[in-house]
């Protein structure tokens, strides 16, 4: 069985979570799961260097660590780099710098978890029918990891008939990623971090 374990920098990645994994990952292959939750990406990144170089003495062949944080208006690159460091200063390996054999896989949300969502209009729809059916046809949405001024903004001003007091993130997060369906997410981020769960187990 393939342990994997989500290092995530809230509580609304970890419900979603928590419903897209089962639906990212084929019904044939065995594993289980755990996710960790941080105070944010301050904290995550803070406390990422030690927590893996804790792993290095016990982590096993049957174990993946996956590391989702968002890039807010950070440089993509450079953010990406940050997390390989941190990897390698603990003397373990990242998908990316070792493609045979790793233990962990960095994965950036871009800008945020929620441009997740705005990839899959559908399912948005499912969770909240009064969103129009064009949204993903509209400019300003096409590209949901180009979304201007705050995806999470934006959602909450898309979703403003059902959430009165302001985007309640871990809510949201849960009723619309229960509707999902992965391999039609527009996202290019989520694509990516879809590819890579599942390429683990080929």
């Amino acid at each position: 069985m393939m342990n994997l374990e989500f290092f995530v920098e809230e509580q609304s990645a970890e419900v979603a979570l928590i419903n897209l994994i089962p639906a990212i990952l084929p019904d044939n292959v065995d594993y289980d799961f755990d996710i960790y939750t941080f105070q944010g990406k301050k904290d995550l990144l803070k406390k990422l260097p030690n927590r893996l170089k804790a792993y290095k003495h016990w982590i096993t062949e049957n174990q993946r660590i996956i590391v989702l944080i968002d890039r807010d208006s950070d440089d993509c690159v450079e953010l990406k780099g940050q997390l390989e460091d941190i990897v390698a200063s603990a003397d373990l390996q990242t998908r990316t710098a070792s493609p045979d054999q790793f233990h962990v896989i960095n994965r950036i949300a871009i800008e945020e978890l929620e441009a997740w969502f705005f990839g899959d209009v559908n399912a948005l729809r499912t969770a909240y029918p009064r969103v129009p059916e064009t949204l993903a046809s509209k400019s300003a949405y096409r590209d949901p990891d180009a979304i201007q001024g705050g995806t999470w903004e934006r959602l909450g001003q898309v979703l403003n008939d059902y959430h009165l007091g302001g985007l309640e993130k871990i809510r949201a997060a849960k009723e619309i990623s229960r509707h999902m369906n992965p391999d039609v997410n527009r996202s290019r981020s989520f694509q990516v971090f879809r590819d890579a769960l599942r390429d683990i187990f080929t």
